[in-house]
Order: structure tokens, then C-alpha cells, then sequence
């Protein structure tokens, strides 16, 4: 996928979130409608996408499931290991953050992170995403898309 489809899917996937947890009215699209945009995006079985309100931290759609969410894993730029919900906290960082390392000590797994602004025209959302495994996207990818 090309870098500009790849964060028009990003960015369709983040107002649809906005939309799809309105808190009035029912949902213009399906929850199965926004994972297929995330999981055509970056999604495999170890990716964890949290989009959550900027302002109160309160998740309001996740990708994956709550083991790759709560899976902790090395943070790449310190020697602590955190999960998707403890990075959240980068996101509100100018520019964000975006990490990548090995998981493993013979580098044939890797983690990539990326947190930081969601964009939607409805709400003022951040986000975390984190994908481990052989084949994981780099920290910088996983932003762009």
C-alpha cells in the first residue's frame, strides 16, 4: 500500500471511530467496518489499535485482541517494557512517538510502536498502536498508515 492510501485508510478509520461511538443515535458503521479498514491498514493477529478521547483517556475503540493490548513488550526507547494502554501517554507528545526494536534477544521478532493525534473532524482523539512479530511493521510505518 502506498504511503497516502495507507494514511487515507488511517484517517477514515479514526473519523469512523468518532462516528461509530456517538453518543447519540445509533452507529453509522458497524465495529466489523472499522477492524476491516485498521486490519487492510496494518492489522495481523499481533496488532493492538486504541483510539481514546484526548481529553479523559477513555478508550473508545479498540482493534485486537486484550492480550496483544495488555501484552507487555519492550518500549524500545527505554528499557522498560509497557503495553498499548500504558502508551497512550506519549500520544499527547508533539509529533508523537514512534518506536521500533527487537522483542526477542536474537532479533528474529521485533515490536513497532507508534502513538500520537488521531485525525477526525468530530472528536479530538489520540491513539496507540503496537504490533509484534517476524514480520512487524517499523514504528514510523505503522504512523504513516
Amino acid at each position: 500500500m502506498k504511503p497516502a492510501c495507507a494514511l487515507l485508510a488511517l484517517s477514515a478509520t479514526a473519523i469512523l471511530a468518532a462516528c461509530s461511538r456517538s453518543p447519540s443515535g445509533p452507529p453509522p458503521a458497524p465495529p466489523n467496518v472499522l477492524d476491516a479498514q485498521v486490519a487492510h491498514a496494518i492489522g495481523d493477529p499481533n496488532t493492538c489499535v486504541l483510539l481514546a478521547d484526548a481529553a479523559t483517556g477513555k478508550i473508545v475503540y479498540r482493534y485486537g485482541d486484550d492480550a496483544n493490548c495488555t501484552r507487555q513488550l519492550p518500549a524500545c526507547d527505554s528499557p522498560a517494557t509497557m503495553n498499548a494502554h500504558d502508551a497512550l501517554k506519549f500520544a499527547t507528545q508533539a509529533g508523537g512517538r514512534m518506536q521500533s526494536c527487537p522483542s526477542v534477544p536474537d532479533g528474529s521478532r521485533s515490536v513497532g510502536w507508534a502513538e500520537g493525534k488521531a485525525p477526525s473532524t468530530k472528536r479530538n482523539l489520540i491513539y496507540s498502536a503496537v504490533m509484534e512479530g517476524a514480520d512487524a511493521l517499523p514504528g514510523h510505518e505503522i504512523n504513516a498508515r
